[in-house]
């Protein structure tokens, strides 16, 4: 006869044959199949942890929290969604659509070998009169002039007294009516040696009257640079009377960077565009290349000659100079794309899935809103080419790393290193280095923490004390932070 079993007797039956089933698939599991790896832990809200790790050596993994045996911080948790998710930030479509955002493709491309400087309109320091009097005298009448007016060849700009000649005339007026030619010769040499024009002697010749009163007249057209003559003052021999610089032709000088300076040769023709002028296009000849290097701008000076017809350009006017060539193949991005921040030049990738990630770039020439990408980008890859700028500014509020040049699928020429930028409080100093407590490191994806940085140049900690805050630059090689620029924000109390 049967007996039944009572509830409790049945639950532990069910009990002992759900533990012989699961043992039996475990074993048959072991045997066939290979083991699932758990994570490691998991964090407070429910998230698996895959490991901890120092932000400083993210290449150094840990199997519990706590503090990292490299920094004075905790070690941070890495956690098993994040494992496969792809670097960038993700952009909702209807955003990008909405931004207007354009985008470009790096590509093999031509670019324009063209030359372009900005230039300064001059005065041809070559076409200048200096109008001086040959005898002392006395200003009579100066015709209202004054610097900076244009005048003609031949204008008036002084009637002079000049008493010494008055005597000399009468002898020669005498001399000349004895009819002695020798006499009468040497009389007029005279004259010229006292320092008559010949104009004045042929007018003494003709009216037979001594002429005492002399016009001085610009020899030549343009502008009054000097004029240091007034009514009723006296002026000695040899005095500068005025000096008059022409109008004719003028100068254009072009700072040349120092690297372009060597493709320029004297005498070629350029071209020229003034911004008084738009649309307008002058034609002028590279007179000379100056000897000097500007220390400042490191730009050399080239000189262009222009005509000047009917003295349109003037001095100080502002410029450019075109050189062009025959262009060389490069990998291009539009310049539109490219972003600088003051420390390293990026581009803003456009990744599949919608996602967008900062690249660094090494930028060369520009022409033609073209860059040349010397390295950090590969051929194919898409940049945004218009509203980059704010793109990259939910990228940094997101702490996405921009793509360092050489890493895989950028160009492979040799990186730049790459300066990150905090400020902080100095909390210990020794000669070799300086602790510093700092806020969170977005570029490197830092926590805030108190940390030792290298200093190679011990003469940066002059005049700093424990307790100062400082702005820092540094570079991060082989988990090592060395100071490049060490500067106080604020005075000590």
């Amino acid at each position: 006869m049967t007996r039944l079993m009572s509830p409790r007797a049945r639950l532990a039956a069910a009990a002992v044959l759900l533990l012989a089933v699961g043992l039996g698939g475990g074993l048959l599991a072991g045997r066939w199949l290979p083991a699932a790896k758990a994570p490691t832990a998991a964090s407070g809200d429910g998230r698996a942890v895959l490991y901890w790790y120092d932000p400083m050596v993210p290449d150094q993994h840990f199997d519990a929290p706590g503090k990292s045996p490299f920094m004075d911080m905790q070690l941070v948790p890495r956690y098993a969604d994040e494992a496969g998710a792809a670097p960038g930030v993700r952009i909702d479509p209807s955003r990008i659509q909405a931004l207007g955002v354009r985008f470009a493709t790096a590509r093999q491309g031509r670019l324009a070998d063209d030359l372009t400087a900005t230039a300064v309109v001059d005065f041809n320091q070559r076409d200048i009169a200096v109008v001086q009097v040959r005898a002392a005298g006395f200003v009579q009448r100066t015709y209202n002039r004054a610097p900076g007016d244009i005048i003609v060849a031949g204008a008036p700009l002084a009637d002079l007294l000049v008493p010494d000649w008055g005597g000399a005339q009468t002898e020669y007026l005498a001399v000349r009516r004895s009819g002695d030619d020798r006499l009468i010769e040497a009389a007029r040499q005279r004259l010229v040696l006292l320092g008559m024009p010949e104009s004045l002697i042929t007018s003494v010749e003709r009216s037979g009257r001594p002429r005492t009163v002399i016009t001085v007249t610009s020899p030549i057209g343009g502008v009054i640079r000097t004029l240091g003559v007034r009514s009723g003052m006296s002026v000695p021999a040899g005095a500068t009377l005025a000096e008059i610089n022409g109008l004719s032709t003028v100068w254009l000088n072009a700072a040349v960077p120092e690297a372009l300076a060597g493709r320029l040769r004297t005498g070629q023709m350029v071209d020229v565009t003034l911004a008084a002028f738009p649309g307008e296009r002058f034609t002028g000849r590279l007179t000379a290349l100056l000897p000097e290097v500007a220390g400042e701008s490191r730009t050399v000076t080239g000189r262009v000659e222009l005509a000047n017809r009917g003295g349109r350009l003037r001095p100080g006017m502002f410029g450019q100079i075109a050189l062009g060539g025959g262009g060389t193949d490069a990998l291009v991005v539009p310049s539109e794309a490219v972003i600088r921040t003051g420390t390293r030049t990026l581009v803003m990738l456009a990744e599949p899935g919608g996602r967008f990630r900062p690249a660094e770039v090494r930028i060369g020439r520009e022409a033609a809103g073209q860059s040349e990408v010397l390295a950090g980008l590969a051929e194919g890859e898409r940049v945004v080419a218009s509203g980059q700028f704010l793109i990259d500014s939910e990228a940094s509020l997101s702490g996405v790393e921009a793509r360092p040049i050489g890493s895989p699928g950028a160009a492979t020429a040799a990186a730049a290193p790459t300066v990150h930028q905090t400020t902080g409080r100095v909390e210990a100093l020794t000669p070799g280095s300086i602790t510093i407590s700092h806020p969170p490191i977005a570029s490197l994806n830092w926590p805030a923490m108190t940390m030792a940085f290298d200093l190679p140049d011990a003469a940066r900690t002059r005049g700093l004390a424990v307790g100062d805050r400082v702005r820092l630059d540094f570079e991060l090689k082989a988990g090592k932070a060395t100071i490049l620029r060490l500067t106080p924000v604020e005075a000590r109390p």
